[in-house]
C-alpha cells in the first residue's frame, strides 16, 4: 500500500468517526439532528479530500453503523434510506470533484448537485422501504425531509464545506511552494 493510499485510509477513518460522533452535538434530539444533517457534513468532506471510492464507503457505513453502536437513528427506514443517501454523497463529491476544474466555483458547483443528487436517492430508496411496510411516502413527505426541515443543515454545508476544502487547497499549495 502506497503513502497516499494509507494517507486517504487514515482520513476515512478519521471522517467515519466524525460521522459517529457529530450527531451527539445536536443532543440525540432526532428533530434537531435532521434539520442540521451532522453525519453528512464528514462524508461530504471525504469524498471531496479521500476521492470517491473512500466518500462511498464512509457513506455506507456511517449510518448502520452508528443505528446499531447508538440505536440513532432507527435502522428502519431511517438508517438504511440514508446509508443510500450519504453513499450517493460521498461518491458523487469525490467523482465531480476530480472530474471538474480545479477553480473553485466548481466546489460549489460538485457540492449542490452531489446534495441534490443524494437527496433524490434518499427519496427514491424511502419510497420504496416506506412501501414495503405500506406506509405512503408522498411528494409533501420527500420535499419536507429533503429540503424544507433541512434548510439549516443545507445552509451549514454550503458554508462550511467550501471553506474547509478552498482552504485546504491553499494550504496544500503554500506546503509545495516552500519546499
Amino acid at each position: 500500500m502506497d503513502k497516499l493510499s494509507t494517507k486517504r485510509l487514515v482520513l476515512s477513518a478519521l471522517f467515519l468517526a466524525l460521522g459517529l460522533l457529530m450527531p451527539f452535538l445536536t443532543g440525540q434530539m432526532p428533530s434537531i439532528g435532521s434539520m442540521l444533517l451532522p453525519m453528512h457534513i464528514p462524508v461530504l468532506l471525504c469524498g471531496f479530500i479521500c476521492g470517491w471510492q473512500y466518500g462511498l464507503v464512509v457513506g455506507l457505513i456511517s449510518p448502520v453503523l452508528r443505528s446499531t453502536l447508538f440505536g440513532m437513528p432507527p435502522m428502519f427506514p431511517v438508517a438504511v434510506a440514508m446509508t443510500f443517501e450519504l453513499a450517493a454523497y460521498g461518491f458523487m463529491t469525490g467523482f465531480l470533484y476530480k472530474l471538474l476544474p480545479k477553480r473553485n466555483v466548481f466546489i460549489y458547483v460538485s457540492l449542490i448537485i452531489s446534495m441534490v443528487f443524494g437527496r433524490a436517492v434518499w427519496g427514491m430508496v424511502s419510497y420504496f422501504l416506506y412501501g414495503l411496510t405500506e406506509t405512503a411516502f408522498t411528494w409533501e413527505i420527500f420535499m419536507a425531509g429533503a429540503f424544507f426541515n433541512a434548510i439549516p443543515g443545507i445552509v451549514i454545508q454550503i458554508i462550511v464545506i467550501p471553506f474547509i476544502i478552498i482552504l485546504l487547497k491553499t494550504k496544500t499549495y503554500e506546503k509545495y511552494e516552500l519546499e
